[in-house]
């Protein structure tokens, strides 16, 4: 698929293997255009969103509550409980098992956690991570093989992995977990390439990868997809999002 084509819309095929799209956004704790937020998330149509900056202080809940609700979607797990990282998803999804989970923090720097779950679609079942890196390169570093082992732990036979990961794609950590997963943009690319900043992007430091049994049929920043408005892209968040679209097999 060429970044011109069309992302393929969610559906259950033959043999129960399910198309899932799967946006991962950083929503800056919500301190800008909320209404923009919404009608961003709603026009990518997603089953699954992996949520950075969530809100996590005075009264997050709600506010995360806010969010689902105007996405047309419901949150699964994480916000302050994961450090901010949470998952947002829509009824389409089972929702099988979640868990939030903090990481070591270094004094002096942000605490980072993640939020995770199991979601099934029909007969696909599908392990999804939020995560947001640090920035600190050493940490961030470390963080790395944290979500690799996180991976490998969860035992899910497919698992997407959604974030704001600090750092580009020749990094030492970004390189670090494609050489275990699926760059969706990288392996097959859709839509706009970097996601920072809004207005002037010119960096990509936000991505979904997914690991190697799932199917990329495309994915990258939504900026020309019918509904989406530049100006809601701009408003919204200091970031752009990260739409991909799944083939995730059944059993």
């Amino acid at each position: 698929m060429s970044a011109a084509g069309t992302l393929p819309n969610s559906r259950t095929e033959p043999g129960g293997s399910a198309v899932v799209r799967v946006l991962s956004y950083n929503v800056r704790s919500m301190r800008d255009d909320r209404t923009a937020l919404a009608r961003v998330i709603r026009a990518c149509a997603p089953d699954v969103v992996c949520v950075q900056e969530a809100p996590r202080f005075f009264r997050w809940r709600k506010h995360a509550a806010w969010l689902a609700r105007e996405s047309g979607l419901v949150t699964v797990s994480g916000g302050a409980t994961a450090a901010g990282p949470m998952i947002l998803a829509n009824l389409r999804a089972h929702v099988e098992r979640t868990e939030d989970l903090l990481l070591p923090r270094t004094p002096g720097l942000h605490q980072r956690g993640f939020a995770t779950a199991v979601l099934r679609f029909g007969a696909a079942r599908l392990g999804v991570i939020s995560c947001h890196l640090s920035v600190n390169p050493e940490e961030r570093y470390v963080q790395s093989g944290l979500l690799l082992d996180r991976v490998e732990a969860a035992a899910e036979p497919h698992t997407v992995v959604g974030g704001d990961f600090n750092d580009h794609p020749d990094g030492r950590s970004f390189s670090r977990i494609a050489a275990e997963l699926q760059d969706g943009w990288a392996v097959r690319p859709w839509g706009g390439e970097f996601t920072s900043r809004p207005g002037d992007p010119y960096q990509r430091i936000d991505a979904i990868f997914a690991s190697k049994g799932v199917e990329v049929l495309g994915c990258g920043v939504p900026s020309a997809l019918p509904g989406v408005r530049m100006d809601d892209l701009t408003a919204a968040t200091d970031h752009l999002p990260v739409l991909a679209a799944l083939r995730v097999p059944a059993g």
